[in-house]
């Protein structure tokens, strides 16, 4: 199947392109005018390959790479809710073994589906977070009795890491979490047993992504030697913010935002606007809308963190750090796949473009987690594709009127 879409607004996973010719050609895609080679025309994309059996007017829509949510948490379900609203890709941070391989067998074998990578289980201490939340009733919920491994020692740490890897991860999750910002006491590891978690981790060649939610367990983070952290900081003043993004950049590191799950986790109701969005609310299922309103309790957050976790993350901006989008959603909320929309709303609202923020859902984090064939829109690529009516480039809400998805090609329609 070769679908030819014309004249259509281009986001590229980098920058803007006001029209173009865009070739979907089976899986991958082809021939691009207009955004990479010029000299391409209309005729010479027909006759590349072969004849063209779809054909769409791009006119008035922009084209985007499938958006690529770099946290979140997914059990039976969540992978198709995150294709209905363009996320062909999930980047799981904490799983159990027996439900991961499930979401994986779908992945592969599903066309109606997020593809999906995973660290697996999270490294922490022993009744460190999140094994607070992570009860017999949760488990039964998820449909598990698989309880998470946690780490005491140096051998414990290898040994973790060695049973990760026969899992197949595709990264490592470590915990430093005392529970300090909201008043809670939690047993952390230690920074001499993060860096042995990040060192056993490197020499298999895996990234290392810390679960941190203030600015010092940040600091000792990265000090450990981790790739990236999985939450903006959350717990310091604006001024505080500047300091410690200087200190970041200092590291070759990234940052995830989940300023959604931030909001959600001290209560603020900001995100119940997706549903009075009816370009959300439309294809939203009912479980999902069920999630909002849910009362969270035994999570470490700073009581400010939504405008905490904002300084942070125009901050880092200024800084030079990376920032990736990431929403930290799961079956009981931030929800998948709309939530990564109100998560481009939210950067936007901290000060970013909205093309750095669309750029953090796409080729910024296709390329700092080493996904080298998606998030970018060039010839040869994964046909991860997201169409949608309007410009997100000046609107990023915008992103909401789909048209189209494709994953691997496979075409999805979704608008009326």
């Amino acid at each position: 199947m070769r679908t030819l879409i014309r004249g259509v607004r281009v986001f590229d996973g980098e920058r803007t392109v006001p029209a173009a010719d865009v070739v979907i050609d089976g899986e991958r895609i082809g021939a691009v005018a207009g955004l990479v080679d010029a000299e391409i025309d209309g005729d010479r994309i027909r006759a590349a390959g072969g004849p063209v059996d779809v054909e769409i007017d791009g006119t008035g829509n922009t084209l985007l790479p499938g958006l690529i949510d770099a946290h979140t948490h997914a059990f039976e379900g969540d992978l198709a809710e995150a294709l209905t609203f363009g996320v062909t890709t999930e980047l799981d941070m904490n799983n159990l073994p027996p439900l991961l391989a499930a979401q994986r067998r779908q992945a592969a074998e599903r066309d109606d589906v997020a593809d999906i990578r995973s660290s697996s289980m999270i490294a922490t201490a022993p009744h460190g977070h999140p094994t607070q939340i992570m009860t017999a009733d949760l488990l039964k919920a998820l449909g598990t009795d698989r309880a998470l491994d946690t780490v005491a020692d140096s051998g414990e740490a290898k040994a973790f890491v060695e049973a990760r890897l026969a899992e197949g991860v595709d990264y490592l999750k470590i915990a430093i979490d005392d529970g300090g910002s909201s008043g809670m006491r939690l047993p952390a590891l230690s920074p001499e047993l993060a860096a042995v978690l990040v060192e056993a981790g490197h020499a298999a060649g895996l990234r290392v992504i810390a679960h941190t939610v203030t600015a010092r367990e940040a600091i000792v983070a990265l000090d450990a030697g981790a790739d990236g952290l999985a939450h903006l900081y959350s717990d310091v003043n604006e001024e505080q913010a500047e300091e410690t993004a200087a200190r970041i950049a200092s590291y070759d590191a990234f940052v995830i935002s989940t300023i959604t799950y931030i909001e959600a986790v001290t209560g603020d109701p900001n995100g119940q606007e997706l549903l009075r969005d009816p370009r959300i609310a439309a294809r939203m299922s009912d479980r999902s809308k069920a999630t909002f309103g849910r009362e969270w309790a035994d999570i470490p957050m700073h009581s400010q963190g939504v405008m905490n976790a904002s300084h942070a993350a125009a901050a880092l901006r200024r800084a030079g750090v990376p920032v990736l989008a990431g929403t930290d959603c799961t079956p009981f909320g931030p929800v998948h796949g709309a939530g990564l929309h109100h998560e481009l709303l939210l950067l936007t609202e901290a000060g970013w473009t909205a093309e750095q923020a669309l750029a953090a859902a796409t080729g910024t984090t296709a390329r700092l987690f080493g996904l080298a064939d998606r998030g970018r829109i060039a010839p040869g690529l994964r046909a991860d594709l997201l169409l949608v009516n309007g410009d997100p480039t000046t609107d990023i809400t915008a992103t909401r009127a789909i048209e189209e998805v494709w994953r691997g090609g496979v075409r999805r329609r979704w608008a009326d």
